[in-house]
């Protein structure tokens, strides 16, 4: 070995891949075959990993030329397996393939499916089971909203009935007593007459000759179910203009008087046209009462009477 050359197996030489340079070629370096690097004095050898126990020194440096040797380590006190040195896989290098992993430690997993695709089923029964939960409960009373149909139960164990209770209108009037003109007690010179054409009472008749101090009609009116709050209709006629009563309930006058308006906007002296209605609210007991319309001082009493009836609860 001269200082010029200092052969082809001098570490500094030691290239695996030597055989593709001209150097390396000049030099003796081979290409792989079987194993090695495809250089002078290559070796394949099997290397065992793992064989040092623990506490024991680490492995000696190998002579130069000699391959090292790999202690064993155990797994308490147990050597490991072996593994074939990178020299040994053919072509020059280990095996790019994936090696299967033992006893399942590194088997890969994917995605949970089965798992949710259980859970997509639980949230849509979930939302199913809801629905119908949902329009079951919707139609337990198809009466729930109708409740305004029914009297409430203050309403229905009061003895005074609620203003409310007026407005159902026909079917509160036809429980309670009515009367026409003609069956009205007549007092202080006032008489029947249908000369005026438009009356509702029987035969178009009236009551006249109200147009003065000390003309009155009655009603002995009986059945009135109990005390309470009624109201009283009244239809009746006035010249185009407007004109009052005096409103009297079982002889105790009234604070407001009867308001017998010119609501019908009939021209001045057409009692034909006039013919309207109002309304008083009153009290009543329960059983029979007295109810009298008259003229008294103050009162204008220019008007035709025709009908009177009665309604549960006053308007408003």
């Amino acid at each position: 070995m001269t200082p010029g050359n200092n052969g082809a197996s001098t570490p500094e030489d030691d290239d695996p891949f030597g055989y593709l340079y001209a150097d390396g070629q000049a030099n003796g370096a081979q290409p792989p075959s079987g194993g090695g690097y495809g250089y002078p004095n290559s070796v394949s050898r099997v290397r065992a990993v793992g064989e040092r126990q623990y506490g024991q020194p680490q492995q000696q440096t190998a002579q130069y030329g000699q391959p090292p040797t790999v202690p064993q380590q155990g797994a308490y006190g147990q050597p490991n397996a072996h593994y074939a040195a990178p020299e040994n896989f053919g072509g020059g290098g280990p095996s790019t393939g994936r090696q299967p992993a033992q006893n399942g430690g590194g088997r890969s997993r994917g995605p949970n499916t089965k798992g949710l695709l259980i859970g997509a089923v639980a949230v849509v029964a979930a939302v199913v089971i809801g629905i119908v939960v949902a329009m079951a409960g919707g139609d337990d009373d198809p009466n729930d909203n109708k409740a305004s149909d029914q009297p409430s139960s203050s309403a229905a164990g009061s003895g005074s009935p609620s203003p409310s209770a007026s407005a159902s209108g026909d079917d509160s009037k036809a429980d309670l007593p009515a009367i026409d003109a003609k069956a009205l007690s007549l007092e202080g010179g006032t008489s029947l007459a249908s000369d005026v054409k438009g009356a509702k009472a029987a035969g178009g008749t009236y009551v006249g000759n109200f147009n003065h101090v000390g003309a009155a009609v009655t009603w002995s009116v009986s059945g009135i179910p109990e005390d309470g709050k009624y109201t009283l209709n009244v239809t009746y006629s006035v010249p185009g203009k407007d004109g009052n009563a005096t409103l009297t309930i079982n002889g105790t006058p009234q604070s407001r008087p009867l308001n017998m308006k010119n609501f019908a906007h009939a021209p001045e002296g057409d009692y034909e046209k006039g013919w309207t209605n109002t309304w008083g609210n009153i009290t009543l007991n329960k059983g029979t009462n007295t109810i009298r319309i008259s003229c008294e001082q103050g009162n204008a009493c220019d008007a035709n009477l025709d009908q009177l009836s009665l309604q549960a609860g006053w308007k408003s």
